[in-house]
């Protein structure tokens, strides 16, 4: 799908075994590699978010072992 700087859309298709296999395009813009690991985020009205685990370490780590942000 067409994508701007920094930003794009794309589709997946959920295969047999509930995979999803993320646009080169995506992987690409966002550096992921084969054996990243992913959070996904879901919330029943919005849908799901799939952003980089190291996005959320800082955040986990403050919530989990009191370290100040």
């Amino acid at each position: 799908m067409a994508t701007t700087k920094g930003k794009g859309a794309w589709t997946a298709t959920v295969g047999t075994k509930g995979q999803i296999v993320i646009p080169k395009e995506a992987r690409d813009m966002f550096g992921i590699k084969p054996g990243d690991t992913l959070v996904i985020l879901g919330d029943i009205e919005r849908g799901l978010a799939i952003p980089p685990k190291e996005q959320f370490d800082g955040w986990i780590r403050t919530v989990f072992e009191g370290e100040d942000r």
